[in-house]
């Protein structure tokens, strides 16, 4: 991928904001899934957040390698050890996803959607800086 867009803190425009769409798509994702495992199937939120958060960890490695990091994307083994990789990076955030979610609701008043769109936000820098970097290697800081 060219960064003749202009970069951000070193990582190209416009793969910040493919990384920026796929992350929306899959917060929306989440949060019905979230809705559904809760208000529908009766889970505890914190449970359906670590459900939903699992289902969408999927998706976006899918979509992520297909496009947004489709210049360097994971093929056939290579693609089972990238989603690896990706459970790995987003595995770690999903204590800090749901701590926040947990504070939110808790101590700061906000209904469990709103408080689970709120905690995406730092989550989602965490997951893309280790993403950009470990899940799709860069060889190279041009190529963020």
């Amino acid at each position: 991928m060219s960064s003749s867009g202009g970069t951000f803190a070193g990582v190209p425009v416009s793969r910040l904001t493919q990384f920026a769409l796929v992350g929306g798509a899959a917060a929306a994702l989440q949060s019905g899934l979230l809705w559904l495992f809760v208000d529908v199937g009766g889970l505890y939120y914190l449970l359906g957040s670590v459900i939903a958060i699992e289902i969408t960890i999927i998706t976006q490695y899918i979509v992520n390698n297909a496009w947004t990091f489709a210049d360097r994307a994971n093929q056939g083994d290579a693609f089972l050890g990238g989603l690896l990789r990706t459970n790995v990076v987003r595995g770690s955030a999903i204590p800090l996803q749901t701590a926040l979610l947990y504070v939110f609701v808790t101590w700061g008043g906000l209904g469990y959607l709103l408080a689970n769109l709120c905690a995406i936000i730092p989550s989602g820098v965490y997951r893309y800086i280790l993403d950009a970097k470990w899940t799709w290697q860069s060889v190279s800081p041009e190529e963020n």
